[in-house]
C-alpha cells in the first residue's frame, strides 16, 4: 500500500473528482450501502434513513459545509485551505478486498490522521470512497464541528505510512517497502558514516596505481624532512 496526500483546497470538489475518476453531478448518486462507493464516512449525516443516497455534487458541499459554517478557521499556520484528500493505493498483486475491508481501511487511516477521535462528537466531517479499482479515497474538511483546526500528526505521511504497514499486516496484504525506502532515504544520507581524520589519505586510490604510490611514499618523505630540519638545527645551535 502507497500513501499519498495531495495538496489541500477550499472546496471538495476536486478531490471528489479524482477519487470517482470522473466529474462529480447531480444525476449520479453514490451510496453508503454495503457494495456502495461510499465505503465509510463521519457519523454525523443529513440525510434520513429513507434517503441513503446523495448525489456526488451533494457529497461535494456536504464535506465543504464546515468551511461556510466557520469561515473564519484557519490551521496552525493560516492557511484557509480546510480539505485534505488521502489516497492509499493498494498493491497490484493484493487481492480483491470486501466492503467490510475498504470501510476498515478507510476508518483506521482517517482516525490515525486525527480526523476521527474516538468517542469525539465535534470531529470532523469525512467519508472515504472506493470507486477505482485498487485505490481508497479519504477527503475530509479539517475543520470540525465546534469550528476548530483538526490537530494532526506533525509529521502527517510517516504516521499514515506506519499504519498502512499495520494495515497490511492485519489483512494480510502485500507490503510496499519502496515507500518505506523512499521516506528513509534522507536519513540514511545524512547518518552516513564518517571517516577518521587522515583515514582517506591513507586509503588506496582505486584505479590509480601511481596516485596510490605518491601517497604511501609521501609519509617517508615528509619525515625525512623534518629529521633534516631537525638536524640542521641542532648544528646551528652548536655555534
Amino acid at each position: 500500500m502507497i500513501i499519498a496526500i495531495h495538496s489541500r483546497d477550499v472546496t471538495a470538489e476536486e478531490a471528489l473528482t479524482e477519487a470517482l475518476g470522473r466529474e462529480i453531478s447531480l444525476a449520479e448518486g453514490l451510496t453508503t450501502e454495503p457494495g456502495g462507493t461510499v465505503v465509510a464516512h463521519s457519523n454525523r449525516l443529513d440525510h434520513s434513513d429513507e434517503d441513503d443516497t446523495w448525489s456526488s455534487a451533494t457529497w461535494a458541499d456536504h464535506l465543504a459545509d464546515p468551511s461556510l459554517e466557520h469561515p473564519l478557521a484557519s490551521g496552525p499556520d493560516g492557511d484557509r485551505r480546510a480539505i485534505l484528500h488521502v489516497t492509499a493505493h493498494m498493491h497490484p498483486l493484493d487481492r480483491e478486498l470486501n466492503h467490510a475491508e475498504w470501510s476498515e481501511i478507510g476508518y483506521r487511516i482517517a482516525r490515525v490522521a486525527g480526523i476521527t477521535p474516538p468517542g469525539d462528537d465535534q470531529a470532523c466531517q469525512w467519508i472515504a470512497v472506493q470507486a477505482q479499482p485498487g485505490r481508497l479515497d479519504v477527503i475530509a474538511n479539517l475543520i470540525r464541528l465546534d469550528g476548530t483546526w483538526s490537530a494532526q500528526p506533525r509529521r502527517l505521511l510517516q504516521t499514515l505510512v506506519a499504519e498502512a504497514r499495520n494495515i497490511e499486516a492485519d489483512l494480510l496484504l502485500h507490503s510496499s517497502h519502496r515507500q518505506d525506502s523512499a521516506r528513509q532515504g534522507r536519513g540514511a544520507r545524512s547518518g552516513a558514516r564518517r571517516l577518521p581524520a587522515g583515514a582517506d589519505r591513507d586509503r588506496p586510490a582505486r584505479g590509480n596505481p601511481a596516485a596510490a604510490r605518491r601517497r604511501a611514499v609521501r609519509p617517508d618523505r615528509c619525515r625525512a624532512a623534518a629529521r633534516g630540519r631537525g638536524r640542521a638545527a641542532g648544528r646551528l645551535a652548536a655555534q
